[in-house]
């Protein structure tokens, strides 16, 4: 319990938020976000969801199951492929589209871009 309590403090405080606004913010009353930071008591599920949520962690983080942020079991490893439409927008403005030269060049990094992802494999 009191690692959920700091857990809770401490993501408040990394953004600057006093109790008062925190509560606003969540809905709840400032006494009942101030017992759920000093441990005095537990924090309903759904209130650590939502912090889990609107700081962007995990569970386990909030749990004290692990100091990363993003959690125990995180691993990210996005899927790079010729038809990624996210790929051809970064590519695509990463370029003058009047320029000649930028064709040649768009390709080149598609293709970079695209061997690292095999290469990550």
């Amino acid at each position: 319990m009191k690692i959920i309590a700091e857990q809770l403090k401490q993501l408040r405080e990394s953004v600057k938020l006093s109790q008062k606004k925190m509560s606003t913010i969540i809905g709840c009353q400032q006494s009942s976000l101030a017992r759920y930071e000093t441990g005095a008591t537990a924090p309903p599920l759904e209130l650590i969801l939502w912090y889990a949520d609107y700081f962007d962690v995990s569970m386990d983080y909030i749990f004290g199951r692990t100091d990363k942020p993003q959690g125990k079991l995180y691993e990210y490893n996005p899927k790079i492929t010729a038809d990624s439409e996210q790929l051809r927008l970064f590519v695509e403005m990463c370029f003058d589209p009047n320029s000649p030269v930028s064709e040649k060049l768009k390709k080149s990094m598609m293709e970079l871009f695209l061997k690292d992802g095999e290469n990550q494999k």
